[in-house]
């Protein structure tokens, strides 16, 4: 991958939003140019989805429950991890699923209505499945940070600077 490559993926990556003139600037490259680079990342899945960070609890809804469950599985001969995990990640409620080194297997991201839609998951689907051995269910209380971007900074400081 060449350099103006990495520089387009650095730049987007901060933010999906850079419009293709913005962006042909700040790398120095027709917009064009800038455009196939785009289009070629999207067909290689380079790139995999242009998001939003959103802060939920400042908009007028009821809130969701977030969820991180480490599961313990047994490991199938010849395909290690990567069977349960497909099964896992399939299922609407898992937003992310990662294989972790440590006391658990893996690490799974979900987000569900309530606390008791969350248990439902767990011993329905997630326990039922004939590899997972155990699991351990931590909920998400505030949310501080978020894929770089920091939530409710607080107020900012009023004081006065004062040298002597």
């Amino acid at each position: 991958m060449n350099e103006k490559t990495l520089e387009v993926l650095q730049i987007i990556e901060g933010n999906g939003r850079v419009t293709v003139e913005t962006l042909a600037k700040m790398v120095d490259l027709s917009e064009d140019e800038v455009k196939a680079i785009l289009k070629k990342l999207e067909q290689e899945k380079v790139i995999l989805s242009y998001s939003a960070v959103i802060d939920w609890s400042k908009v007028e809804r009821q809130e969701g429950v977030t969820a991180v469950i480490d599961v313990k599985v047994t490991p199938q001969r010849g395909v290690g991890f990567d069977e349960v995990a497909e099964r896992i990640y399939r299922f609407p409620e898992v937003k992310a699923l990662y294989l972790m080194s440590g006391a658990y297997d893996l690490s799974v991201v979900i987000e569900g209505k309530t606390m008791s839609e969350i248990a439902r998951f767990v011993s329905e689907k997630l326990s039922t499945i004939d590899t997972v051995i155990s699991t351990t269910t931590h909920f998400q209380l505030k949310k501080y940070k978020h894929d770089g971007v920091v939530f409710d900074q607080g107020e900012e400081d009023q004081r006065i600077v004062v040298t002597p």
